[in-house]
């Protein structure tokens, strides 16, 4: 009996060991039924279809490399041909990305993110709660127009310093000490033992080694300890909630935008400004809401510190200040590149805002005969190529091309290319008219009980799968769902887009997360239960925006003249 246990056993961890294999091997012929039993386009583009969402959610092959899959059955089943698959994978989005990629390398290089977060911290103060506000604000605000992993990046060193202060510990190990230049020493990084597998920079695998350091030290107290808990999960969250706020914020809302160009051809809904109208109100509440949903969880539930006002400041607070305001000093004046940096940023803002807001006239009406010709990539690119041209007079240059293809996620352009290469081929099988025919009966469901269900099932999948992936994988099957129940397609679009940045609950379910919880201040439980509070407040709080402020923004009660309407279906309108 006890021979057959161990046979079954080391069977079981063989078979373990082999998953991604069989994984591989065992879905194509699982779906094969598909192809030989039904045999119609649609089948063979369920097929790619499932396939992919497969590879993507289980990740046995690199994510970048799945999207390559079109490109290869696509022409083999006759869906479309090979120079068609192609067109599909450099998109006006790859431009967008690369004009915001260049402003993203130019702010890290030189230095100005350091300033905004430590000028947004001293603006607040050092108390806890409102030293953790003040963090999650600056995090939130860089991860506006950076990508979220690179804001956690930026910020974290920063927290780290200042959390050193605030322990006061004396023991060398986990608890650290002074770090004036704002960097991870060798020795915090070896005995971190991180290592970050990213594919498509949104889905990674983390590894900690039994040397990392444990999130408790004998010589903090149960407050210190969960001070650093608040702040650390803060971090994490706020950069995904800021992320959310503009299109270049997070890929996801690229890949939507994107989406709605290729599938709704006439649809000029969505733009940068309207995007920011809706999207803004949306972080703030979530902002306030997490911090003060951190702040009960790990800290206490004396809110008197809202109306309080001045007091003596303990020495945990003067320390901290004296790090805050050291480390600002150290900045010295702002450098020519830092200002230069700063203006572009300013000024691509404002001409995203101004193109075409839509209750008057933008700077694009200067172009009548070209309307519609110029984009948001269109500013994005010119003002990022301005970074390439200044090289020639300024020593040092303001960016190299070594370093912009270093900051650059070509595994995302790869991976998002697939998806819009997905989602066409859904539209020219008729895969996409055979979902919305299936899905017809839910049009008798109330809209808002059909759009819940499908925020939660997404905020769900993309806990254990990348945001761009399962962005890709349900923009095809939703879209069709709304013109089945005969609702406008953002109505249904929008709030699962934003749903899907919002993975809070595991390390791994996006590389913010992992890269504060290499830090070993948090336990995996630790970011579960606030997750799942965080995860809560956002779909209520997105909910709440498309059903007020966001219906008469993008006429979500109206449905639209660009969305086809499918004769025979239930007409339901929200």
């Amino acid at each position: 009996m006890t021979e057959r246990k161990e046979i079954l056993q080391r069977l079981c961890k063989g078979l373990w060991n082999y998953r991604s294999i069989a994984l591989i091997v065992l879905t194509p012929l699982l779906l094969l039924p598909l192809l030989l039993v039904v045999g119609t386009k649609e089948a063979e583009c369920a097929f790619v279809l499932l396939l992919m969402a497969t590879y993507w959610v289980t990740e046995v092959i690199p994510l970048s490399m799945t999207a390559m899959l079109p490109a290869i059955l696509f022409p083999m089943f006759g869906i479309m041909k090979s120079s068609g698959v192609a067109k599909e994978y450099f998109k006006d989005f790859h431009f967008l990305l690369v004009g915001v990629i260049c402003l993203a390398t130019s702010i890290e290089k030189w230095g100005l993110h350091r300033r905004i977060a430590l000028r947004l911290v001293t603006m607040v103060g050092v108390n806890p709660a409102w030293l953790m506000l003040g963090f999650m604000s600056g995090c939130a605000f860089l991860s506006m127009w950076v990508q979220n992993t690179s804001a956690v990046m930026m910020v974290m060193p920063i927290v780290e310093a200042v959390l050193q202060q605030i322990l006061k510990a004396e023991e060398v190990g986990c608890a650290g000490e002074d770090n004036p230049n704002l960097q991870l020493d060798g020795t915090w990084v070896y005995r971190m033992s991180l290592i970050f597998i990213f594919m498509g920079n949104l889905s990674l695998c983390v590894v900690l080694q039994a040397a990392v350091c444990p999130p408790a030290a004998p010589s903090r107290s149960k407050q210190d300890l969960m001070v650093c808990k608040a702040m650390c999960i803060g971090i994490a969250y706020s950069s995904n909630i800021g992320g959310i706020t503009t299109l270049p914020g997070t890929s996801p809302n690229l890949i939507f935008s994107e989406y709605l160009n290729q599938i709704y051809p006439q649809c000029n809904c969505i733009n940068f400004g309207n995007w920011l109208l809706l999207c803004l109100p949306i972080s703030v509440i979530m902002l306030l809401l997490t911090w003060m949903w951190l702040y009960w969880l790990f800290i206490g539930s004396d809110f008197r510190f809202l109306w309080r006002c001045g007091g003596e400041q303990s020495e945990r607070e003067k320390a901290a200040r004296k790090v805050i305001e050291d480390e600002y000093k150290s900045l010295g004046p702002m450098s020519s590149q830092e200002i230069f940096t700063a203006v572009v940023f300013l000024v691509m803002v404002l001409l995203w805002l101004t193109r075409s807001p839509g209750f008057m006239p933008g700077w694009a009406s200067l172009f009548p005969h070209h309307l519609g010709f110029i984009t948001d990539a269109t500013v994005a690119l010119l003002l990022g190529l301005l970074f390439f041209i200044l090289i020639t007079w300024l020593n040092p240059a303001m960016i190299s091309w070594r370093e912009f293809q270093a900051s650059m996620p070509w595994k995302v352009a790869l991976l998002v290319g697939g998806g819009f290469a997905l989602a066409e081929g859904t539209k020219e099988s008729g895969l996409s008219l055979w979902v919305a025919e299936l899905l017809t009966p839910l049009g008798d469901l109330p809209v808002l009980a059909t759009i819940t269900v499908a925020c939660i099932i997404v905020t769900t999948v993309t806990e254990v799968a990348s945001n761009v992936a399962t962005i890709t994988i349900f923009l095809p099957i939703l879209s069709p769902l709304a013109e089945a129940i005969h609702v406008n397609p953002l109505y249904v679009l929008i709030p699962t887009t934003l749903c899907t940045s919002f993975s809070f609950l595991l390390p791994v379910s996006n590389p913010s997360n992992a890269v504060v919880f290499g830090y070993g201040h948090i336990s995996i439980m630790d970011m579960v239960k606030a997750g799942l509070g965080v995860n809560v407040i956002g779909v209520l709080a997105v909910l709440f925006a498309v059903a007020t402020w966001g219906g008469p923004l993008f006429s979500l009660d109206t449905y639209p003249d660009w969305a086809p309407v499918l004769p025979g279906f239930n007409s339901t309108t929200p």
